[in-house]
């Protein structure tokens, strides 16, 4: 009979080599992720870069690197992609940028205003070192408190609220109010993440990223230099890069920035406390390094790409010949679609890049279009009927079509307002509007813009 230690010894190795095993399967098939597992607490000195190999799908031995991403992997080991979310998003956002565009991203972070763990992935809690003395003063802070308390389940029906987007942003929703508190700490936190990173790309949930045209236009830029690149906005004076956009910095800026905000840590968030967009509060902290916005429209976009006018000129440039590097305000169905469309159209190894001439033509654009109901294609220019003329979708139409200039018309019913357009856009679902397009000139557009690139446009400075 065996005795008492090696009986306990026969029947718990199997334990310890199955526990083993599993520990190693699963750490390898987890996503990756830009910082360890451990929790975050104030006296850490930095967060520990962890890389993770991708993980793997089923069947042959196909990787998701060369299935899915090629070899974006690779080509961005040295830049550190940050994820902004907070509580009241977070899980209903966040899956899906982990399933799609991060599953090529080696080194990521995702900072937040609370802690927890998404599809394997923690988040985390940007907002830790900001002062006592900022968090007992200021009233943001008091959502922040409560979430930390409470958890997300203790949370009100106010706190979900997702108040509509206006001249000031959300002002009714604690949580977009309390988002302008995470800009700074973030940027520091991501340079203690990864030092030695070339760029630092800050991204929200809803942004989409073509990560091929991104390395492709890094390639173009010296991250030696002082770099701020953003699609640009203005509050006051201050120009600053959309955040929804996605806000690009090199390795030089982020380290001239860290430096003044080692210096000037308390000023900083007073001067955060005055203000009411975060991506502002960046620019202006960025201004005091004398780093200053490099304009990356329309590379960088601060919408969606069926809500684009392919056609237009702004800031003495037009989209068509530029490659798309970011949208805006994209919700999972939007970057899921999105994604799969990305994805094939790089798959096949004959494209390098993805211009906007390609997204209107092969995503946005189709031909078949001429009426839609329930749906609003943007158009701006509203018509005004002399009598006896009723407004209706008829005479929306009718006037459109006597008009050589006009591309597409929408109407809405309750109002009984007509719009007509010059350029063509697709639009969105609205309930109670009718559009149409002329589709042999949009046609007629499109056929003028096909051979107009060329070159590639990129912008270097």
């Amino acid at each position: 009979m065996l005795s008492s230690p090696r009986r306990w010894f026969f029947i718990g190795s199997p334990l310890i080599i199955f526990t083993l095993l599993y520990y190693v399967l699963y750490t390898y098939n987890q996503p990756s992720v830009a910082v360890n597992s451990e929790p975050w607490n104030q006296s850490a000195d930095h967060l520990v870069l962890e890389t993770q190999p991708p993980p793997q799908p089923s069947g042959p031995k196909i990787s998701v690197e060369e299935h899915q991403c090629g070899h974006l992997r690779r080509d961005m080991d040295d830049v550190l992609v940050i994820l902004k979310t907070g509580a009241t998003e977070a899980q209903e956002k966040v899956p899906m940028q982990l399933r799609t565009g991060l599953q090529c991203v080696p080194h990521f972070a995702v900072f937040s205003d609370y802690e927890e763990v998404i599809n394997g992935v923690r988040t985390y809690d940007v907002l830790q070192n900001v002062s006592q003395t900022t968090m007992d003063k200021e009233p943001e802070f008091e959502f922040y408190k409560r979430l930390q308390e409470v958890g997300r389940e203790g949370l009100t029906e106010e706190d979900w609220g997702d108040d509509t987007n206006g001249p000031f942003g959300k002002v009714n929703n604690p949580g977009w109010k309390l988002d302008k508190w995470k800009f700074l700490p973030m940027a520091e936190e991501a340079l203690q993440v990864m030092p030695d990173a070339k760029w630092f790309i800050f991204i929200e949930a809803d942004t989409y990223i073509v990560w091929q045209n991104l390395v492709n236009w890094l390639a173009h830029l010296d991250h030696t230099r002082s770099y701020y690149l953003g699609s640009p906005m203005q509050i006051g004076d201050i120009l600053f890069g959309y955040g929804g956009s996605g806000v690009i910095l090199s390795n030089k800026a982020m380290n001239r920035l860290h430096n003044y905000q080692t210096e000037a840590s308390d000023e900083l968030e007073q001067m955060t406390a005055t203000e009411w967009a975060g991506d502002c509060v960046l620019a202006k902290a960025l201004e005091g390094t004398h780093v200053y916005l490099t304009w990356a429209w329309p590379m960088m976009m601060t919408s969606r790409p069926w809500e684009v006018d392919h056609f237009s000129e702004a800031y003495g440039r037009q989209p068509w010949c530029y490659p798309v590097i970011s949208y805006h305000h994209m919700n999972p169905d939007d970057i899921e679609e999105l994604w799969q469309f990305d994805r094939g159209w790089f798959r096949s190894g004959k494209n390098a890049l993805l211009l906007h001439a390609d997204v209107y033509r092969e995503y946005v654009h189709n031909g078949t279009l001429s009426q839609l109901d329930d749906w609003d294609n943007l158009s701006g220019a509203e018509i005004v009927f002399d009598e006896p003329t009723l407004p209706s979708v008829d005479s929306c139409a009718d006037a459109c079509m006597q008009n050589t200039e006009c591309l597409q018309y929408s109407f809405h019913h309750g109002e009984s307002s007509c719009k007509h357009a010059a350029t063509t856009l697709h639009g969105v679902r609205s309930n109670g509007t009718s559009s149409g397009w002329i589709p042999r000139r949009v046609q007629k557009l499109l056929n003028t813009f096909q051979s107009s690139c060329p070159q590639v446009e990129y912008i270097l400075n």
